[in-house]
């Protein structure tokens, strides 16, 4: 039987500067064979995505999130698209009545919620540049974005706000206002006050909105939508520069892929999101899942505690990174160690069986639907009964992990390979695909990729295997690194952005992760 091609070879392998071969052939996604599909008129900017929905899917439930009672979680309560939109609108007020002028860039703070999404939303229909704080890499990063990108207005979460306004996070004195996702103490608005911030709960900021009612001031496509800060190998954060038709692009793309196949993506899916929103990945599905109309619905903050949101929410699309899915995994044989010895060797047997089918090229869901009757429905039931699609990004998942959870959770797995910097996932794998196991897939839609000579580590795009630094071009690339044009052309050469990742192609043109490039003295 012929090889499967998942990617079309469009160039031959570049000459470099001492006249030999040193860059592998460009690959594209099959979709983009001759050229780029054409991107949608309607849809040029982040705005368009959200407010185009907000009015062909007005009633569907847009963003649930578990209230706490008498301390205790309840369940998912939900906001509708117009609910939704009547909130972002006032929001956006709020900071038009603040001063927030277009092309102000305005902090958010704090864990995923529906805050979070409002005030995102509120940045964009003003033309305001939104950009995610975050201090997982150290408590001097809030400090530094603060400085380095010139924030004038932070939305934070309850939580975050005693950092916010710790003597430490000396940037925090250029703010103007901070809004708080709930409320605040009266310390904390003190403290505030002290520092020359004024300061709103949630519902004041709301009333503040209503009270003054403007015109939004949508973007154009060519207005930067977020600048995203991503920790290097060394020094400070840097800031990513995400147009507005960039987002757009990808969205499209994203469609495009989706199309191809026979389940097709509907506004009853259900996403639940605990990656952090700072992070590329989350925002991307997210604003994927509203452009089709479809439900998000947040973790209650207890990652430990995840399986209780899974239960509750019943989602059928979940994204993580390979430490959620090794967990997942180390939980089911868990269970399975508490059964009697024939009913393991009965679940093994079923295993290997559907496997085989699988490998011959059978789709997961007709390989063997009596194994999936006598045991895998159970493991799909501990992961909310309805899950149909696993996405994996941030590092490779092992080829064990992902074949256990291809075969048992009765959902297509996939893995993507992307940075801040392409906007989300570069590569995608396609569902169902065995040959795509331990692979990232191939170039989405409106990229192109190649690999790089790297003669230090010897790897030669080439070779047999190509083998190289992975560079990537096209319409999902960042612009650019904030107040750093020095940084902006060493990782943009030729127009291609280079990743600093070794990849191996395949030769049925999907890329494996191999190696990270390291700098050799």
């Amino acid at each position: 039987m012929a090889l499967k091609e998942f990617s079309a070879q469009v160039e031959e392998g570049r000459v470099g500067k001492d006249g030999k071969p040193s860059v592998g052939p460009v690959y594209r996604n099959l979709l983009s064979k001759n050229e780029y599909p054409p991107l949608d008129r309607d849809v040029t900017t982040s705005w368009d995505l959200f407010s185009l929905s907000a009015k062909k899917y007005a009633g569907n439930k847009m963003l649930g999130w578990r209230r706490f009672v008498d301390g205790k979680v309840g369940p998912y309560v939900w906001k509708t698209y117009q609910e939704v939109y009547d909130e972002v609108l006032k929001i956006s007020s709020a900071l038009r009545a603040s001063g927030a002028e277009a092309g102000c860039r305005v902090g958010i703070y704090g864990s995923n919620c529906p805050q979070w999404i409002v005030a995102m939303e509120a940045c964009s229909a003003r033309s305001l540049v939104c950009v995610p704080l975050y201090d997982t890499i150290g408590p001097r990063a809030v400090n530094y974005i603060i400085d380095h990108a010139e924030i004038d207005f932070v939305f934070v979460q309850d939580k975050k706000v005693k950092e916010l306004l710790n003597p430490d996070c000396k940037s925090a004195q250029r703010l103007k206002a901070i809004v708080c996702f709930t409320s605040l103490t009266e310390e904390e608005k003190d403290r505030a006050a002290q520092m020359g911030i004024k300061s709103y709960s949630w519902e004041e900021y709301l009333c503040m909105g209503k009270e003054n009612p403007s015109e939004i001031f949508p973007p154009q496509s060519f207005n930067i939508c977020t600048i995203m800060y991503t920790s290097g190998t060394s020094g400070d954060p840097k800031g990513v520069v995400i147009l507005h038709e960039t987002v757009a692009a990808f969205v499209r793309g994203m469609d495009l892929f989706m199309e191809q196949f026979e389940d097709k993506m509907t506004p009853d899916d259900v996403y639940l999101s605990f990656l952090p929103l700072a992070h590329v990945l989350d925002r991307m599905i997210e604003e994927y899942f509203f452009r089709k109309g479809a439900s998000v619905g947040y973790y209650h903050g207890d990652l430990n505690a995840l399986r209780d949101d899974l239960m509750e929410l019943k989602p059928t699309c979940l994204a993580g990174v390979p430490r959620v899915f090794e967990k997942i995994q180390q939980g089911i044989k868990k269970a399975l160690q508490e059964l009697s010895p024939l009913r393991r060797q009965i679940f093994d047997a079923l295993y290997r069986y559907k496997l085989g089918w699988m490998n011959r090229g059978y789709k997961q869901k007709y390989a063997s639907p009596l194994a999936d009757l006598l045991a895998f429905r159970k493991v799909k039931a501990r992961l909310g009964g309805r899950l149909r699609l696993v996405i994996c990004g941030g590092a490779s998942l092992s080829t064990e992990v992902e074949e256990f959870l291809r075969v048992t959770c009765c959902a297509f797995v996939i893995q993507g390979y992307g940075l801040t910097e392409s906007c989300g996932p570069a590569t995608m794998g396609f569902p169902d695909e065995m040959c795509m196991l331990g692979t990232v897939g191939a170039a989405a839609v409106y990229n192109e990729l190649c690999l790089e000579e790297v003669p230090e580590m010897g790897y030669d795009p080439l070779g047999n295997p190509p083998c190289g630094e992975i560079c990537l071009r096209g319409k999902t690339l960042f612009s650019g690194y904030y107040k750093n044009p020095e940084l902006t052309r060493e990782s943009m050469k030729d127009g291609w952005f280079h990743t600093g990742d070794i990849g191996e192609i395949l030769p049925n043109g999907v890329i494996k992760i191999i190696d990270r490039k390291k700098k050799i003295l």
